[in-house]
Formats: structure tokens, C-alpha cells, sequence
């Protein structure tokens, strides 16, 4: 090695190495947004399923004499924290309870345990709960899935 050379990169070297940088950093940004999006779009799915599963579970066990159900309920839980505190067996003179969730989900749309409610009276679309009983729970975000369907609606 000549006393007079130095080692490194060109201007022209580091430029192109930017770039390059630059173009896969863009290129990654929309494939972790869309990865994201896809996992929230799985916890949404299987929390539902998890509080639709429980409340159908409280209405079996109405319908089949497990529980005593509250007049104007039509079987179904006056709440979703009913799932989780429980219910009084009928048959169970030492008043063991049964419970049909461990805990409310969070909601992943929203980041809270707040869910929409709709009972057996309200209208299928409606984004008001009358209040009655637990028939169905959607989320309460605003936000569109891919193919157009808003999340409150799945």
C-alpha cells in the first residue's frame, strides 16, 4: 500500500448504498402496516367468536333449566360482565355458580373492552342497545376491512 491512498467509499458508492437503503425501507413501511392490520383483523375474529360462543352457552344453559333466566331477557345475559362474574346454578342448594367467560376480551380496533351491544329486540343493524339482554356484540370501530365491509358488521 502506497503511503498517499486512503481506503473507503466514493461519493458515487454511498449514493447508490442510500438509495438502495431508501427504496427496500419504502417497500417494507406498507408490508408491515398490512401485516399489522391483518393481525388485529384475527384477534377481532377470534374475540368474537369467543363472546358469541359464551353468549350462546348462557342460552343453553337457560334453555335447558341450568339457569334461572330474568323475565324480558329471553334467555340470553342481561350483560357481558354476567359472563364473567356468573351465574347461580338452579339445582345448586350451596349456590355454585357457572361461568361462561374468563375474562372480556379486548376489543382490537379500539384498544378497549368497550363493545357494542345488541339485543334480541334491536334491529340487526342498529348501533344502539336497548338495553334487554346480551344478543349479539360487534366492534365499535369505524374502520373498513380490505374488501370494503365495515368491522361492525362482521
Amino acid at each position: 500500500m502506497r503511503a498517499g491512498e486512503q481506503r473507503g467509499f466514493t461519493l458515487v458508492e454511498l449514493i447508490v448504498a442510500f438509495t438502495i437503503m431508501a427504496l427496500l425501507t419504502s417497500m417494507s413501511v406498507p408490508l408491515a402496516r398490512y401485516k399489522v392490520r391483518r393481525d388485529q383483523e384475527r384477534e377481532l375474529r377470534y374475540a368474537l367468536r369467543e363472546i358469541r360462543k359464551a353468549i350462546d352457552d348462557y342460552k343453553d344453559a337457560s334453555l335447558s333449566g341450568k339457569i334461572d333466566i330474568k323475565l324480558g331477557t329471553e334467555g340470553y345475559p342481561e350483560s357481558l360482565d354476567q359472563l364473567v362474574e356468573g351465574v347461580k346454578l338452579s339445582q345448586s342448594p350451596d349456590g355454585k355458580k357457572i361461568k361462561f367467560l374468563r375474562r372480556i376480551p379486548k376489543d382490537p380496533m379500539t384498544g378497549t373492552y368497550d363493545w357494542g351491544k345488541r339485543s334480541m329486540q334491536d334491529d340487526p343493524k342498529s348501533q344502539s342497545w336497548g338495553g334487554q339482554n346480551v344478543f349479539d356484540v360487534y366492534t365499535k370501530s369505524m374502520a373498513r376491512a380490505r374488501d370494503g365491509t365495515p368491522y361492525a358488521e362482521w
